[in-house]
C-alpha cells in the first residue's frame, strides 16, 4: 500500500460500472483516495460498498450526479475538491449510448438528446469544472502535475464501434474537445493541467453488448476484454502520465489486427461467447 503522502486523489464519473468500477477498484488498491459519481443513488450506495469489500481500509466517496446537468456537475466537482483536498486524475467515464441501437431516423429525438447531452455536453461542462479546480492547485516544476482524461473515439473506434449514430458522434466529438482544450491551455500559458484521451478499446459491458447480434459478440471474441483487464492496465499508466496530452491506448492498432487475423485461424472464438452469441463465462457482464 502507498503512504497517504503519495497517493493520488482521483475522480472518475461513472464510476459504478463496468470499466469506471474496475478502475475505481485498482485506484484504491494502489493507495489512492477516489470520488465517483452515478446518476442513480441506488448503483452508489451499492457500487460504494463493493468498494469497501474489495478494497478494506481504501478512501472511497461518491454523489449523485447527473453529468448533462450543470449545477449537479457543478456540485459534483465541489463535492470532489472538498473530499480529495487535491485533484491529481480526472477521468470523464461516464456516457450512454442511447436507449436504442437502431439507425438515426428510428431513434426517438429524446433518445438522440440525451446521449449528446451526456457524452458531449457532459464531458464539456465537466472538463470545465475540473480544471477551475486544477488550475487553482500549486503548478510544481517539470510539467503537468495533474492530468485530465476524456473517452471520445479514435478514428478506429470509431470505425469499430456498433452503437448508434448520436453515440459515435458524440464520442468522436469529444476527442475534437480534448485536442481544442489542449490547444487553449496552451495558448494561455497553462502548463500544469495535461488533457488526454482514454482510449480502451472494446470493453465487455452492458453499454457495448446492448442489442449486439451474435456475429458482432464473435467479434467481441477476438478484440474485446473484460473491464478487470482493461483496468489492470490502463490505471498504471493513468497514474503515472506525464506531458501536455495524447492518446493513452488499451492496445496499440498494431496488436488490434493481430487480434483479428488470429480470429480468422480460429484463435480467440469463443473466448466470452459461444457461436450462437450465448454468454459462456458463467454469471452476467457489467
Amino acid at each position: 500500500m502507498k503512504s497517504r503522502s503519495a497517493s493520488l486523489g482521483v475522480v472518475i464519473t461513472g464510476g459504478t460500472a463496468g470499466l469506471g468500477l474496475a478502475m475505481a477498484r485498482e485506484f484504491l488498491r494502489a493507495g489512492d483516495r477516489v470520488v465517483i459519481c452515478s446518476r442513480h443513488e441506488s448503483n452508489l450506495a451499492s457500487s460504494l460498498q463493493t468498494l469497501a469489500s474489495d478494497a478494506p481500509g481504501e478512501e472511497a466517496h461518491g454523489i449523485a450526479c447527473d453529468v448533462s446537468d450543470s449545477r449537479q456537475a457543478a456540485a459534483f466537482a465541489a463535492f470532489a475538491a472538498a473530499k480529495l483536498g487535491v485533484i491529481d486524475r480526472w477521468i470523464n467515464n461516464a456516457g450512454t449510448a442511447g436507449r436504442m441501437r437502431r439507425p438515426l431516423w428510428q431513434l426517438d429525438l429524446d433518445d438522440i438528446d440525451e446521449t449528446c447531452r451526456t457524452n458531449l455536453s457532459g464531458s464539456m461542462m465537466l472538463c470545465a469544472e475540473a480544471l477551475r479546480v486544477m488550475l487553482r492547485q500549486p503548478a510544481g516544476e517539470g510539467g503537468p502535475r495533474y492530468h485530465l482524461f476524456n473517452m471520445g473515439f479514435t478514428a478506429a473506434g470509431l470505425r469499430s464501434s456498433p452503437t448508434s449514430v448520436p453515440h459515435r458522434a458524440s464520442k468522436r466529438a469529444v476527442a475534437i474537445m480534448s485536442e481544442l482544450l489542449r490547444q487553449e491551455l496552451d495558448a494561455a500559458g497553462k502548463r500544469s493541467v495535461g488533457v488526454h484521451e482514454l482510449s480502451p478499446g472494446l470493453v465487455l459491458t452492458d453499454l457495448l453488448l446492448r442489442d449486439a447480434t451474435p456475429a458482432q459478440k464473435r467479434f467481441f471474441n477476438a478484440m474485446a476484454e473484460t473491464p478487470e483487464t482493461v483496468a489492470a492496465k490502463l490505471v498504471p499508466a493513468i497514474r503515472a502520465a506525464s506531458g501536455q496530452g495524447g492518446t493513452l491506448r488499451y492496445q496499440p492498432l498494431l496488436l488490434m489486427l493481430a487480434r483479428l487475423a488470429a480470429s480468422l485461424f480460429g484463435y480467440r472464438n469463443e473466448r466470452f461467447f459461444t457461436s450462437d452469441g450465448e454468454w459462456r463465462l458463467g454469471g452476467g457482464v457489467l
